[in-house]
Parts: C-alpha cells; sequence; structure tokens
C-alpha cells in the first residue's frame, strides 16, 4: 500500500531550486559590486579639462617636429633599442628619451633614455620585455618637439618614426 503523507519540505527537488537561483545570482553581483568598487580602471581619465589643455601642447610639440624636419629610423632588438636620425638631426648631442605606452596596459608603460654613441646612433638597453602593440614617442629632455607612432613589435626590420 502507498502512503499518502507527502515528503518534507527539504527532501523535495523544487524548494532548493527555488532558494539556490536567486542565492547564486546575490553571490554573484556582491561579487561584481566588489570587483567594481575595489578594482582600478586605468583607460579612464578623471580631469577631462586638464587633459584637454595638454593636447594643445601636445600638438604644438608634433608641429615643432615638422618645422624641425625630424625624421628617424628606429630598430628594437630583444636587449637594446637603436634611433638614428635620416633627417633633422638634433643641433646637441643631449640625451633623448623614448617612451613605450602599451595599448591597454597601463603598468607596463615604460620610459628609455637614448645616449648618442660616436657613430651618431642614439641606443639604450632594454629591460623588459616588448612584445604586442605599443605607443613609442621619442622627445628630448627639453621636450621642445616630440614624434610618435603606433607599432607592433617586435619586428626584424627598422620602421620611421616622424611627425
Amino acid at each position: 500500500m502507498q502512503s499518502n503523507t507527502p515528503k518534507i519540505w527539504y527532501k523535495q527537488f523544487w524548494p532548493w531550486f527555488l532558494i539556490v537561483v536567486p542565492l547564486s545570482s546575490m553571490v554573484l553581483s556582491f561579487t561584481m559590486m566588489n570587483f567594481a568598487f575595489n578594482s582600478e580602471d586605468s583607460m579612464v581619465i578623471d580631469d577631462y579639462y586638464k587633459e584637454g589643455r595638454s593636447i594643445n601642447l601636445k600638438i604644438k610639440k608634433l608641429q615643432q617636429a615638422k618645422v624641425l624636419g625630424i625624421s628617424t629610423k628606429v630598430q628594437v632588438f630583444s636587449d637594446y633599442v637603436e634611433v638614428s636620425f635620416t633627417s633633422g638631426i638634433p643641433d646637441n648631442d643631449g640625451a633623448l628619451t623614448l617612451d613605450f605606452f602599451h595599448s591597454t596596459q597601463k603598468f607596463k608603460d615604460f620610459s628609455v633614455t637614448l645616449l648618442r654613441d660616436a657613430k651618431g646612433l642614439y641606443r639604450a638597453p632594454l629591460v623588459t620585455d616588448v612584445t604586442g602593440k605599443w605607443k613609442l614617442s621619442l622627445h628630448p629632455f627639453d621636450e621642445n618637439w616630440k614624434i610618435q607612432k603606433v607599432i607592433s613589435l617586435p619586428q626584424t626590420s627598422p620602421f620611421d618614426l616622424k611627425p
């Protein structure tokens, strides 16, 4: 004979299903809120006004490089970088700065100081891996001019860096 007494609620499937679905969505939402509040978004600029003013200065530096007729060839090797001027060689033998800005990961950004050797080439050692997409920016210490280019590395042949 069968018994007509119903099962106890915690031994049935549907109450547990109805409890687990909202509970799992709550856990997921709290996890996402924690991630949103505690992580930094490096792609967002806080001060738009200040950034807008600095864009005008960057444009003036790029225009100054055009006026000076600066053009370079850059070769990036695994352990060093080499820059040679094809036109618009700076008058002074001062050092130059080559900035590497990663496209998506700000913590990978770095700069190297290029020193001129006896052959007129500017060289600097590389201590980090430069594989990937980079924005290269070359400028002197006084920052009178600037040239830049977006490039994917590594490359076996030299590439032009001009305004």
